[in-house]
């Protein structure tokens, strides 16, 4: 798979550039920086094969083609972007460079409206549940990509609570935290999959209904790290969920 090459410099971004892992675009409000990182358009193998260890049976592996590149936040919203938004952290867990969490779907989409309000142009939203697993595997095939113990914070490693965001590995397109420390709320509900192609896949977007979450948290089991693993829940609040931001249109 080919990067593709976003506009550079993006007209929403502050700062912009490239490095080892390919372009980047900063954000700031105050002096609090998020940096994103670009996932270009492409066809991947979403969900599992059935060997894989750990799988559920929900995970039936798919070929997917997302036409369109995003931009997608390299860490988790922290505490720090969170209370320069919100004014406010509702964490148990505090510290300014740790992931929020006690964040419903419903918090994580009142942030980003606000925070596009504060930035005409800006247009954030949630990833889908493709994009997320698209963003996630960054062109790895495997469960996850790198050791659990090296790219992860989870219930044997985490000591109990989340860690400040990007400690571990990143993924090879400078994604830190996709696995472990916060799960991570998707935009859409959970599809029902089959082995058919599909192209742009999205669950329902009721704001009513159930919503993905993917990743896995500080307290989850291995299974639950890896790029495949899916649960939809209702909107609520609990210490191990969050979210990161997305920019769809490039």
């Amino acid at each position: 798979m080919t990067r593709g090459t976003p506009p550079m410099p993006p007209p929403w971004a502050e700062g912009y550039g490239y490095d080892a892992f390919g372009p980047l675009a900063e954000i700031y409000v105050g002096d609090v920086c998020q940096r994103f990182r670009w996932a270009p358009p492409g066809q991947f193998m979403m969900g599992s094969p059935n060997d894989e260890e750990g799988r559920w049976g929900s995970e039936v592996q798919h070929p997917v083609e997302l036409t369109a590149g995003f931009w997608l936040a390299d860490t988790p919203v922290t505490q720090a972007l969170w209370a320069a938004v919100m004014d406010g952290n509702p964490a148990r867990f505090k510290g300014p460079d740790r992931p929020v969490e006690q964040v419903s779907w419903d918090d994580a989409q009142a942030f980003i409206a606000r925070l596009n309000t504060q930035q005409p142009g800006l247009a954030l939203s949630l990833p889908t549940e493709a994009q997320w697993e698209h963003a996630c595997r960054a062109g790895t095939d495997g469960p996850r990509y790198g050791d659990l113990d090296a790219v992860a914070w989870w219930e044997g490693n985490s000591g109990g609570q989340t860690q400040p965001v990007g400690q571990k590995q990143p993924n090879p397109w400078g994604l830190y935290d996709m696995l472990g420390n916060v799960w991570e709320w998707c935009q859409d509900d959970k599809r029902n999959y089959d082995k058919t192609t599909q192209t742009n896949p999205m669950g329902s977007l009721d704001a009513g209904s159930y919503h993905v979450i993917r990743g896995g948290s500080w307290n989850g089991l291995a299974r639950y790290m890896r790029a495949a693993y899916r649960r939809a829940i209702p909107s609520g609040r609990d210490d191990h969920y969050g979210f990161r931001c997305a920019r769809v249109r490039s």
